[in-house]
């Protein structure tokens, strides 16, 4: 054990498909855990079919499953069945994402599974949780952002409500099931049994917008506006995004643009006072950023240190000196992708190196013999499962 590799030598068991459920389990590989990947044998995790597809992968299947190893298993036949209770003993954590009552048709609920395991670590990720009127509905990001608020908060200057395009809700559904499980982790050496840890993207959706749900609703229903000049700006040739939070960054912003008039009005020191002059500050602050290109806006800004950046694309983010200087993304390449691909590094790991089992993600029942073997199965066996149709490789 280390801290880079704190959970050498527990087995984890990932059911889970799409990015939340996924995006855990890989999360636990990367801290040391042996993460055995069971895919459907037809379509394998429904991830690898979104998106731009490289042979069996895309962008979002390789994120969340980097560092695990996969094998593709029939469980609608028992032999299937008899493969994956073979693979639980022994297991420290067992994910799954069916929807509710689902798992439990398949004979591997958290009861059954538990009393075979005692100490397992058992998560189900769902869209609504596993209790309500609505937990049985299907449900992915888009669907949450709409129900939780996301979406009704993300109003454009067109007055439409946009969904995010980034799926925040999944990805903060995989970190705070994360969390549960590190936690559960550390509390099991005491505990003589396991216990069933539910995460559902609702809850998670709920939990990232706290502070704005919170804020909307003791203000009846509407959260504040962004207090000017904190706001996004066009220039001259871009966007700028400006953030002035308290008086010395007010005064401070007023210096950076030559902004007297401003700086000497006692009405507009507090934000209160300049949130209810904001059609008057706008009548001044667009026209001016408007005229001048960004870099020149930054320069200033800069120099008076008040937060602000260019907007930038996602090329032009990982193209910035600072990103590659700061060691905050690395470069990879992937057996599947014909391009070296940006991933992020983990926070409180080493950086990915390229070719490296923490770097890639496995084809679709790409490690099925080897898992079979390490778990008792001998080559006829295998052969004959593979024959069957009962696992893939």
């Amino acid at each position: 054990m280390s801290y880079e590799t704190p959970y050498a030598g527990l087995k984890v068991i990932d059911l889970s498909q799409g990015v939340a459920g996924p995006y855990c389990a890989m999360l636990l590989g990367q801290y040391g855990a042996n993460v055995i990947k069971v895919e459907p044998i037809d379509t394998g995790d429904w991830s690898r079919t979104l998106g731009t597809r490289y042979d069996d992968q895309t962008a979002y299947s390789i994120p969340a499953n980097i560092g695990k190893r996969s094998i593709a298993l029939d469980l609608k036949h028992q032999a299937g069945r008899d493969v994956l209770w073979r693979l639980i003993d022994g297991a420290d954590v067992f994910l799954q994402g069916f929807r509710p009552g689902v798992i439990d048709r398949l004979g591997y609920g958290y009861d059954t599974v538990s009393a075979r395991e005692p100490r397992i670590l058992y998560v189900s990720v769902s869209g609504f949780g596993l209790k309500g009127p609505l937990s049985e509905r299907p449900a992915m990001d888009p669907v949450l952002q709409a129900y939780t608020g996301l979406m009704a908060e993300n109003k454009g200057e067109d007055g439409i409500p946009h969904r995010i395009p980034i799926i925040s809700i999944d990805m903060s559904t995989g970190l705070f099931a994360f969390t549960a499980v590190s936690a559960a982790i550390h509390a099991r050496v005491h505990e003589t049994k396991g216990r069933h840890i539910e995460a559902s993207l609702m809850q998670a959706g709920a939990g990232l917008q706290v502070i704005r749900m919170m804020g909307s609703y003791l203000d009846g229903g509407a959260a504040r506006p962004t207090v000017p000049p904190s706001g996004i700006y066009r220039t001259a040739d871009g966007w700028l995004s400006v953030t002035v939070v308290r008086l010395f960054e007010w005064e401070a912003y007023c210096k950076a643009l030559d902004l007297t008039a401003f700086a000497t009005d006692e009405r507009l020191r507090t934000p209160e006072g300049r949130e209810a002059h904001k059609d008057e500050m706008d009548a001044v602050l667009r026209p001016l950023l408007a005229s001048a290109p960004t870099a020149a806006w930054s320069a200033k800004l800069t120099a008076h240190r008040v937060m602000h950046e260019a907007l930038n694309s996602y090329t032009e983010f990982l193209k910035q000196p600072h990103v590659s200087e700061s060691g905050a993304v690395a470069w990879t390449n992937h057996p599947k992708v014909p391009q070296p691909i940006p991933l992020p590094n983990l926070i409180g790991l080493p950086p990915f190196e390229d070719g490296h089992p923490r770097a890639i993600a496995p084809g679709k029942g790409e490690h099925s013999a080897a898992i079979l073997r390490e778990h008792g199965y001998g080559q006829p066996d295998i052969d004959r499962l593979v024959a069957d149709g009962i696992v893939g490789v």
